[in-house]
């Protein structure tokens, strides 16, 4: 390879509806997709009544491969690998399709994945997305529903059910009622699922995405992103009746339709729903990290598994567009007085804010605020839940002086409750009056203490830093003493 060019692997997922190959970058808990193109093929359409893939499936399938195997050497992707699941797995001439790829494109490595290694793919996929998680995981394709117990110990009692959209209608012969019928018998023996009623439900796979994407514009949800977009039990259950009822011409007209899957939301729905009857889950969380993501943490990046993918982001922002690594973590202690009962998720979303409170420093002043507010807001990283970005874009916003009244903090305004709003509003604060104490400069803010005591804000200066004091750290003051309904005193040592 040569020196210029970083590190890269590509995989390509040839599923029962489509087939895409995406191009990663470097080696990272955040796995950074360069190229990510998809075709569609329906491979796994007929193959309920022949047994077989689908011809025009399979011919398309040749010259598409070879593109993308083109275009993966050009880029000097290495692993690359092609993943072939349900369709392939289950045809008849599934063989002999796999031999003549293998002839146009020789060494390169293809493999049919089982059903249990396609969900033990996802949960992997799921556990880089959603760090931390634990329920079911339901990823489903074209020709297959995988099902996989995710546990903080491990993954556990993967099933595969032919409940993939395609087959499902084929099975089903486009009958929803018969379709209903058929998902409730699959699912049902499975009998591991009975043990876990409760449990969240973790959904992967393009045919979920597309219902999470139609909901999101139906109810002008306010972040336009699907990972980690959460439902609760009746939400989900009321989404799919929604769905089940909706006329085709209603959802085109939804922003962002994802027309090309509207002939599958049906079957796709009615899966959810009688997973929803029979795991009566917590909640719902849509995952866009699955077997492809699941792949580069196995073969590429396995050790970074365990690694905060938030706190990697924050360290490699800080670094990019800060103007000091030392700064945050004084930042941290700095502020640790004014929030002596936070939680452990809100004391690791103030570490993250301190981490990446410099980010804007290279913006223009005039809109620096706006462009820290989007720049968080909709970062690309995985572990970020929809909270989590809306608290730590207001945090960020303020401490470059918007207002709360701006309009573009909208989304914070709807997702947040009013002591998150309030907490982040301190903290942006409290962030704002640091920098201007310190010109960003750790060794200036190391010689002063910000306390909360005795019912008042005070800000305590050494004798080395007294000089620092002026009208904009009084405004800053007693802008953070404000949002604490706090009166503020400076404290000078003593020359």
């Amino acid at each position: 390879m040569q020196n210029d060019i970083p590190r890269r692997s590509a995989v390509v997922d040839l599923g029962s509806n489509s087939v895409r190959l995406v191009v990663f970058e470097g080696v990272s808990r955040n796995p950074v997709p360069i190229f990510n193109e998809k075709a569609v093929l329906r491979l796994g359409k007929g193959l309920t009544q022949t047994g077989m893939l689908n011809e025009e499936g399979v011919t398309l399938a040749l010259d598409v491969l070879k593109r993308f195997h083109a275009i993966a050497r050009a880029m000097h992707a290495d692993p690359f690998e092609i993943l072939a699941t349900a369709a392939v797995r289950d045809a008849r001439n599934g063989p002999g399709f796999i031999d003549a790829l293998r002839s146009h494109m020789p060494g390169v490595p293809i493999r049919i994945l089982s059903g249990e290694e396609e969900a033990d793919h996802s949960a992997i996929g799921v556990m880089c997305g959603i760090p931390g998680a634990s329920g079911i995981v339901a990823d489903i394709g074209g020709g297959s529903l995988e099902l996989i117990n995710l546990t903080r110990k491990g993954r556990h009692d993967a099933s595969t059910l032919p409940l993939g959209v395609i087959r499902l209608g084929d099975r089903s012969q486009g009958d929803i009622k018969i379709a209903k019928q058929l998902a409730d018998d699959d699912i049902d023996n499975v009998r591991w699922l009975s043990k876990l009623k409760g449990s969240t439900l973790y959904l992967v796979g393009g045919a979920f995405r597309a219902l999470a994407r139609l909901h999101i514009a139906r109810m002008q949800y306010p972040l336009n992103i699907i990972h980690y977009y959460t439902l609760d039990a009746e939400e989900a259950r009321e989404m799919t009746g929604w769905l089940l009822h909706a006329p085709r011409r209603g959802l085109e007209r939804l922003s962002g339709s994802p027309k090309k899957r509207l002939s599958d939301i049906p079957f796709a729905a009615t899966v959810l729903r009688r997973l929803l009857r029979k795991i009566q889950p917590e909640r719902v969380v849509f995952c866009v990290d699955g077997l492809r993501e699941g792949w580069y943490m196995l073969n590429v990046a396995p050790d970074c598994l365990e690694q905060d993918p938030m706190e990697v982001v924050a360290q490699d922002m800080c670094l990019r567009l800060g103007r000091s690594m030392k700064m945050p973590g004084v930042l941290l202690r700095w502020t640790d007085s004014l929030f002596i009962k936070e939680t452990k998720r809100q004391n690791r979303l103030r570490r993250i804010a301190c981490r990446i409170s410099d980010v804007g420093s290279h913006d223009h002043p005039e809109y620096r605020a706006e462009q820290t507010y989007w720049r968080v807001l909709r970062l690309q990283g995985t572990g970020f839940d929809h909270k989590a970005r809306a608290w730590l874009a207001l945090a960020l916003a303020v401490r470059y002086s918007a207002v709360s009244d701006e309009a573009y903090l909208s989304t914070s305004r709807i997702l947040l409750e009013d002591d998150e709003w309030n907490r982040a509003i301190i903290l942006g604060q409290a962030l704002r009056l640091a920098y201007s104490v310190a010109g960003g400069t750790a060794a200036l803010l190391e010689g002063t203490e910000l306390v909360s005591q005795r019912k008042e804000l005070v800000l305590r200066l050494s004798s080395s830093c007294v000089a620092v004091k002026g009208d904009s750290v009084r405004r800053g003051l007693a802008r953070v003493g404000q949002a604490m309904s706090l009166p503020v005193r400076i404290e000078e040592a003593d020359s």
